[in-house]
């Protein structure tokens, strides 16, 4: 694709660059050399004649003119992304069956669209689709129940599953919206405002505690809530505040003119969401559900979300 010298390609170290900071990590990301990486971002800056990112900073910092250029070129991958996963997906027509779990996150948005998708591709096929949540998908994909699952990372090795990453998605903070309280104080429990916890058998509570014993101290267990939607409400009524995730986040979306959004202090935890397959799905199959997947969380998450709360560019991100 040529547009006034704007290449493809170029966009898609362009990207790379501004999620990284750093050459070397973009020349790994697009598979190419460093050199090509730079010259590749040379012809961009040339075609439009804009500097987009400050080459003097470690790690390469985005200009205002690439803060600005950055949501356009996101949005038109996408979209790019999305046409190819659509195309690719009709491989999947010569499956007899095909039994797949999505982590019940997505349950609003994105499962729905992904079954369509699917639903298009595999005329024929046994299709059974289960949402439920990351631990009990991981153990149906070992146990053979199901042939794949898209959920949260354990980060744990099983010799019987394949992991493809998706996403990086982080941890963040959200109070209420008419909330004063700085962040850390809430985290420092110097607040009257409690804290509202993820119901303990789920895999995010797990990893929320974990950020919370590194640097913080112990805050009450006053409140366990299991559904995500119910903790969002609380927090829109001034109830508590909470630790949770961008995707977690914009699943709320009617609750966003009462919720605040801020970034957690320190090294950036985050959650991984996966695609799981039992190891004798290797092949096409898994590529191109993951392919699907990625362009529907970049399109219908992961940009809305940067667009929302631009501090999460370079945290939330595809992998």
């Amino acid at each position: 694709m040529q547009m006034k010298g704007i290449s493809l390609r170029g966009l898609e170290v362009f990207e790379a660059l501004a999620r990284s900071g750093t050459v070397a990590q973009a020349a790994l990301d697009t598979g190419l050399s460093q050199p090509a990486v730079s010259q590749q971002m040379r012809n961009l800056e040339t075609a439009l004649s804009t500097t987009l990112i400050d080459h003097s900073r470690r790690p390469m910092r985005l200009t205002p003119a690439g803060r600005g250029f950055l949501r356009h070129a996101t949005a038109a991958l996408s979209e790019l992304r999305l046409a190819t996963s659509e195309v690719s997906i009709m491989d999947l027509a010569h499956l007899s069956e095909l039994n797949l779990g999505v982590i019940d996150d997505f349950d609003d948005d994105l499962t729905p669209r992904l079954a369509v998708i699917l639903a298009d591709s595999i005329a024929g096929c046994r299709f059974r689709l289960s949402s439920k949540s990351s631990r009990d998908l991981v153990r149906m994909v070992c146990e053979d129940e199901l042939h794949m699952a898209i959920s949260a990372s354990t980060h744990e090795t099983h010799e019987k599953l394949v992991e493809y990453p998706l996403v990086r998605d982080p941890l963040i903070l959200v109070m209420p919206k008419e909330c004063t309280e700085h962040p850390q104080t809430l985290l420092k429990s110097a607040s009257d405002l409690p804290f509202l916890r993820y119901e303990s058998d789920q895999l995010i509570a797990n990893q929320i505690e974990d950020f919370l014993k590194k640097d913080w101290a112990p805050l009450p267990a006053r409140f366990e809530i299991g559904s995500h939607l119910a903790l969002m409400s609380m927090v829109a009524h001034a109830t508590g505040w909470t630790i949770t995730t961008p995707l977690g986040f914009m699943r709320a979306a009617r609750f966003h003119d009462r919720l605040s959004a801020h970034p957690l202090p320190g090294t950036g935890d985050a959650r991984q969401i996966s695609l799981f397959t039992g190891a004798d799905w290797k092949g096409d199959v898994p590529r191109d559900i993951t392919n699907a997947f990625r362009g529907l969380i970049e399109r219908r998450m992961i940009s809305p979300a940067i667009e929302q709360m631009p501090w999460l560019e370079g945290q939330l991100h595809l992998l």
